[in-house]
């Protein structure tokens, strides 16, 4: 198959690499000469695990490629996806759909012989008829069929996942588009990954319902963290013991300081526009999006509230400023609000990150980038872990400690257990736990009733 795709930010440049992997050839398109100049050099404009190694080998081989001209690329093309991005609209929340109509446009005057045209960009339900009349309209001799194929990528697995697929979504409203997606999808069959025809509408719908289930999976876990903290309960253990139920699974049942990236922050809020105007308020998606986006800042407060003393020119350490690991994706990240929390307070802060720092200082000013962890503890009065990173996992605590002016570890991911960084001497606060004092000063006050 030659495929054409479309825009080569996160979701375009993985699944074209991937779909180069195999064996159909693949040509990624971008407006932004700069990125294809790069591609083309052998740079990656992101940090994803392994897709440097994927988009070299296949270049190498003669299945990828990479241009400016949509043209050509597209007159030549089996199947075109659309994978441009769709942030929220300023002032109202909504999609904004400009660039997946603009790239709309361009292929109506490219296309040659019959085509599939496909939605890959998340975007509401009702766009995949927009696309195909703006098509018709500028195109009336036209023959084509478009489809909705939404992308369930994670960050930091985005290859591991269009490979080894949960599901793939394909949304056909005519009959012609199935075979050219079969054929497309057809090494998957190896791995058996269900394939799942729907109707167009069916389709987009389903990727944001997926998302804002998750979401609000994730602000559930999060808002029992808090009870748990009330009423002397660990969310780690109710996690667990509700996780195990199948019915509700283990997963996305993390307690943190708030969900952020590239998706569920935008898809949350236009699918919650998307459903106000249809007459149908997402009342459960509509407290998710307000829980989350007071949690953020909510996690600055708690940081604050553990430090001894006066916070005005003391330095907070940072550790980990990407939304998620394994990313350089800073949009809509917890450490944004959290730092801004922090340095409205009048604390200095000193952060550290594997991947993130250069995309942090396009979003946060006058913050101090340190080279280690453990950098950015020396002389800090606090240290603060918002981000999982594996390179945080193993910390050499007491060396933390010994580092620290103030030996606080606050760990917003519940990566250690409270006895180990008490061990190492450091006073520690995590999320949904209980307060270890307040646990001690209740037994010594039974035993003094005994």
């Amino acid at each position: 198959m030659r495929i054409v795709m479309i825009g080569s930010g996160y979701v375009g440049l993985v699944s074209g690499a991937c779909f180069a992997d195999f064996g159909h050839h693949v040509t990624c398109v971008d407006k932004d000469a700069n990125k294809i100049a790069r591609l083309r050099a052998g740079g990656i404009p992101i940090y994803e695990p392994g897709l440097d190694n994927l988009v070299a080998r296949n270049v190498a081989a003669g299945n990828l490629d990479f241009t400016t001209e949509l043209s050509e690329a597209v007159g030549a093309a089996d199947v075109v996806f659309i994978a441009v991005g769709t942030p929220s609209r300023r002032g109202d929340g909504h999609a904004d759909l400009s660039y997946v109509h603009g790239a709309a446009r361009e292929i109506a005057g490219a296309l040659s012989g019959f085509t599939v045209i496909v939605t890959k960009s998340t975007v509401p339900v009702g766009t995949g008829d927009e696309v195909e009349r703006i098509i018709r309209e500028c195109n009336p001799a036209a023959e084509f069929a478009v489809a909705s194929n939404p992308e369930f990528l994670r960050e930091g697995a985005a290859i591991e996942d269009f490979k080894r697929p949960d599901r793939v979504v394909i949304g056909i409203e005519d009959e012609r588009a199935r075979a050219p997606m079969e054929e497309v999808y057809r090494p998957l069959s190896l791995n058996k990954a269900p394939i799942v025809f729907t109707r167009r509408r069916t389709s987009e719908l389903i990727k944001y319902a997926a998302n804002a289930f998750l979401a609000m999976k994730i602000t559930y876990i999060n808002e029992m963290a808090d009870l748990c903290e009330q009423v002397g309960a660990d969310v780690q253990e109710v996690a667990r013991g509700i996780g195990l139920d199948n019915r509700i699974g283990g997963k996305f049942l993390n307690a943190g300081p708030g969900y952020g990236g590239s998706c569920f922050p935008k898809d949350t809020l236009a699918l919650m526009k998307t459903a106000q105007d249809h007459d149908a308020p997402l009342r459960l998606i509509e407290a998710t999006v307000a829980v989350n986006e007071q949690r953020k800042r909510a996690m600055g407060r708690k940081i604050l509230a553990a430090i001894d003393g006066p916070v005005r020119g003391r330095t907070v350490a940072v550790l980990g400023l990407t939304f998620k690991p394994n990313t350089d994706d800073m949009r809509d990240a917890p450490s944004i609000a959290i730092i801004q929390a922090l340095q409205d307070a009048g604390a200095k802060v000193r952060a550290y990150d594997p991947e993130g720092m250069d995309a942090a200082r396009a979003v946060l000013s006058d913050v101090d980038y340190a080279s280690s962890a453990y950098a950015a503890a020396a002389g800090a009065a606090a240290t603060v872990i918002v981000t999982e990173w594996d390179a945080f996992r193993a910390l050499d605590l007491a060396r933390l400690k010994t580092a620290m002016a103030d030996a606080l570890l606050v760990d917003l991911r519940n990566i250690y257990r409270p006895a180990q960084a008490e061990e190492a001497g450091l006073r520690y606060v995590g999320i949904g736990r209980p307060n270890k004092l307040d646990d001690d000063e209740e037994l010594s006050g039974e035993r003094r009733a005994a």
